[in-house]
């Protein structure tokens, strides 16, 4: 175990799997000159053929990496920032969720495209999004949102081994959070298992991405004033452990849905339709929701932190709940 950033989580985690399988090779925008930090001294150790710098044309290199897959190699795509996705809608929409299915099993997908969530430091509007919701809503594609170092590492480790297409969306505001993490070559963390990071009797704070440190300094600023607040990090989107978030909010009989992105058609919007139709006789309280106005992001930075969830708009929601103690009626 080493105490590491969830940068260096990432790095590790590639340069484990490519040693580990030649197949494994890493492209996108800025790879050798190394912006992030997450592909240090790859060249030395892999050489041109398998770290590769590309254009800046997400739709041309992303469709590449579709390819590169159905032909039996598993690319890494680093895609830098969330929003260049965008260019490549139709790769990821059209060819990449789609072609395992369309061609009845005989084509597959195993590739990793990773983009970071760089919002909160005045990137303004086009640079600034946290896509992960609408990607849900695309059959064929799975989706992991670490949250932490040991999350980070042992999520994209079974991304990269798995033969399904995984976006994985790495939140800015949580790389320079440290954490131990094992230095097992074979550390995975199965896509599709929450985690709880805190337990409490409560409240349910079922929290994605950034949101899950907010959560955590919230629980503790209610334990202070009596109150005992679960905090669930889901850790993937797709496929969602539904399971840990009932069982949770079962036991509180209150939950809060706490998620970075928008809340139109949000994953905190999926989390609290679940919890209304699966565990509804257990609700104490509505469902309340924790998330991004719906607007775009402003440059300026005294307006644009406002919009994003707060340890204070999540310590209110959470009084507000714990003050509903009538059961819901059936």
């Amino acid at each position: 175990m080493a105490k590491i950033t969830f940068l260096e989580a990432i790095r590790q985690a590639q340069h484990e799997e490519m040693s580990r399988d030649q197949t494994v090779f890493i492209m996108g925008e800025d790879i050798v000159c190394n912006v992030f930090g997450t592909t240090t001294d790859f060249v030395e150790a892999f050489g041109t053929d398998r770290v590769r710098d590309t254009p800046i044309s997400e739709n041309g290199f992303i469709g590449a990496a579709a390819g590169a897959a159905m032909v039996g190699t598993r690319p890494i795509v680093d895609a830098t920032i969330s929003s260049f996705l965008y260019p490549a809608m139709d790769q990821i929409m059209s060819i990449i969720a789609k072609s395992r299915y369309i061609y009845g099993g005989q084509a597959r997908l195993p590739l990793v495209i990773r983009s970071c969530m760089f919002y909160g430091n005045s990137n303004a509007a086009q640079h600034s999004d946290r896509p992960y919701s609408m990607f849900m809503n695309v059959p064929g594609l799975k989706i992991i949102v670490p949250s932490n170092a040991y999350d980070a590492k042992g999520l994209l480790k079974a991304a990269i081994r798995d033969d399904d297409p995984v976006l994985c969306f790495e939140d800015s505001t949580c790389w320079s959070s440290k954490m131990d993490v094992p230095d097992d070559p074979d550390f995975l963390i199965p896509l599709g298992q929450g985690d709880i990071k805190r337990e409490g009797s409560d409240v349910s704070i079922i929290a994605i991405a950034g949101g899950v440190p907010l959560a955590l300094k919230a629980a503790q600023q209610l334990a202070k004033e009596g109150i005992s607040a679960e905090v669930v990090d889901p850790r993937t989107l797709v496929p969602l452990d539904k399971e840990i978030i009932l069982k949770s909010v079962r036991k509180t009989g209150r939950a809060i849905a706490v998620d970075p992105a928008h809340q139109n058609c949000s994953a905190a919007s999926e989390i609290a339709a679940l919890i209304a139709e699966q565990a509804f006789g257990a609700l104490r309280g509505p469902v309340l929701r924790v998330a991004t106005a719906d607007t775009h992001l402003p440059f300026s930075p005294v307006i644009e932190k406002a919009l994003y969830p707060t340890v204070e708009r999540i310590v209110a929601a959470a009084r507000k709940l714990v003050g509903t103690v009538s059961p819901v009626s059936a």
